[in-house]
């Protein structure tokens, strides 16, 4: 087991990589030989990453404020705290603020052994952005995705 201080290590996102102000914090990264890698964004209203897609998936969980996501070809929905999002393996996806308010997330996601996390693509338009979600909050699960879940404590 490892107790991980957390110094400050806020920094200004890669505008290459997300349109508006955007504060990205690296929070952990996996003992060896995890390729685990977990961030905390920050983002302003109307700011959201580029479109991308993560080699084995990508886990959100919003911790405060109103944002929105969406998968390549699919709605986008608006996420408030407490949501989680999944995005599947290699699946197109941005993430962002809601237009008039701000969102902060943790995100969790796997690295290939060579070290390669994120494939970056195209800037998600203002056209894109600014569709209204298909329904203000994504369904809820009705039953739990994992069949016999023991608990963790």
């Amino acid at each position: 087991m490892e107790v991980i201080r957390a110094p400050c290590r806020s920094r200004p996102a890669e505008q290459e990589c997300y349109t508006g102000v955007v504060w990205v914090d690296q929070e952990v990264v996996g003992l060896q030989p995890s390729r685990l890698l977990t961030f905390r964004a920050q983002f302003s209203l109307g700011a959201r990453t580029a479109w991308h897609r993560c080699p084995y998936g990508r886990v959100l969980h919003v911790l405060h404020g109103v944002g929105r996501v969406q998968r390549r070809g699919g709605p986008a929905y608006e996420v408030h705290a407490g949501d989680t999002v999944v995005a599947a393996a290699g699946e197109w996806h941005w993430h962002g603020a809601a237009p008039n308010a701000f969102v902060a997330v943790i995100s969790a996601h796997e690295t290939d052994p060579d070290g390669t996390d994120i494939e970056w693509g195209a800037h998600v338009t203002d056209a894109e952005y600014l569709l209204p979600p298909l329904g203000m909050i994504a369904p809820r699960q009705s039953t739990d995705r994992v069949a016999h879940r023991e608990a963790c404590w």
